[in-house]
């Protein structure tokens, strides 16, 4: 099941390889994300000896309580991979134009897992074209849809 989505990878990038991971996260996170609050839209992931997902926001479970005084909403937090999987991204991300995003985070089990992707960052024209394909395939459909 979806927890968060980040609905604004397919506009902005083209999509070649995914990963699952798992999140390290503290027990207020967890009910933060159960609860569906959060966002990842303006996020994205380092590469290092060491894998982290930086700029998401996990907001305070129940603000005003003394153990989550002072933690930052916005902190980094590790990502875990095997060594593979680290030195494949790491990879990818020093090729010219490749990026690695958050596509979602999502339950599997009593987990919480994060997918994703290595990506390459669309230009202006290919997003106009990729607009101008999905209309003319749905204009197709309801032209279709009218002839019967």
């Amino acid at each position: 099941m979806n927890l968060l989505v980040n609905k604004q990878v397919n506009r902005n990038y083209e999509i070649t390889h995914t990963y699952e991971a798992g999140i390290r996260l503290a027990g207020f996170e967890v009910k933060t994300l159960r609860n569906k609050h959060g966002s990842i839209n303006e996020s994205y992931v380092t590469v290092g000896d060491e894998v982290f997902l930086v700029g998401a926001h996990f907001p305070l479970y129940q603000p005003g309580h003394k153990e989550q005084e002072g933690i930052d909403p916005y902190q980094p937090r590790k990502l875990l991979l095997a060594k593979k999987e680290i030195e494949k991204l790491r990879s990818a991300q020093k090729e010219q134009g490749l990026t690695v995003v958050p596509l979602r985070i999502y339950e599997k089990g009593n987990l919480i897992k994060i997918e994703i992707a290595i990506a390459r960052g669309k230009k202006l024209h290919d997003k106009r074209k990729a607009l101008k394909d999905r209309t003319a395939k749905r204009e197709a459909q309801r032209a279709m849809k009218n002839q019967y």
